[in-house]
């Protein structure tokens, strides 16, 4: 499979990703995940986004569409692969389908993972990581707990609440990505490639992306 997927911070895109991989090796592929890869592989693309990120810059747009060129050429893509909330904006867009186009690649569809926000804020509001840096395993306190005391069922580490997903900063997150990101589900429904799909459980959405998939 070679899809999208889009949705608000907290819509499911990480986990449906996860599990999208198992069904058939596609890889999963984000943002932070390839920016990160660059840097600890020391590439020159890798040094020049390193500089950015340690001055708390945002890495441009050019500079991480040669990365992602860069790892659409892998090996382990020729198999497919998931976009977990990347494009974030209509000029990305616009970038990855020249790059897209460049190389010979088309896409199945680009899946929109629609969730109530009071549901958003309440998967958010409940999470908590591994404080580990080497795991960083994700826990619910109300779905799927930590062991006892807080700890990570891994690593054994304690488990923390990030900054970034209290209720202030969800719904400063949420109100940035509907300005921001948003946009792109009008931008693709013009170009003929979303589908939209109510995510409430992982797995059934997965269930239903794998069916719109099928011949």
């Amino acid at each position: 499979m070679r899809i999208i997927l889009l949705g608000a911070p907290g819509a499911g895109k990480g986990t449906v990703a996860k599990l999208l991989s198992a069904v058939d090796g596609s890889v999963q592929i984000s943002t932070g995940d390839i920016l990160r890869s660059a840097v600890n592989q020391g590439s020159d693309l890798g040094k020049k986004a390193k500089k950015y990120m340690d001055q708390g810059d945002l890495v441009p747009d050019s500079l991480i569409m040669e990365i992602m060129e860069v790892r659409l050429k892998e090996d382990d893509c020729r198999n497919g692969f998931i976009l977990d909330g990347f494009p974030r904006t209509i000029p990305q867009a616009e970038e990855l389908a020249n790059l897209l186009d460049k190389m010979d690649i088309k896409l199945d569809f680009v899946a929109n993972l629609e969730v109530p926000r009071d549901v958003i804020l309440d998967r958010l509001t409940t999470r908590r990581t591994c404080s580990n840096p080497e795991c960083q395993e994700i826990f619910n306190i109300k779905s799927n707990p930590p062991a006892a005391g807080g700890k990570c069922t891994k690593c054994g580490s304690p488990v923390v609440q990030r900054d970034d997903e209290t209720e202030e900063a969800i719904i400063n997150r949420l109100e940035i990505y509907n300005q921001k990101t948003a946009p792109l589900i009008g931008f693709y429904e013009r170009s003929g490639l979303l589908e939209n799909f109510i995510s409430l459980s992982s797995q059934e959405t997965v269930e239903e992306i794998e069916r719109k998939l099928e011949p």
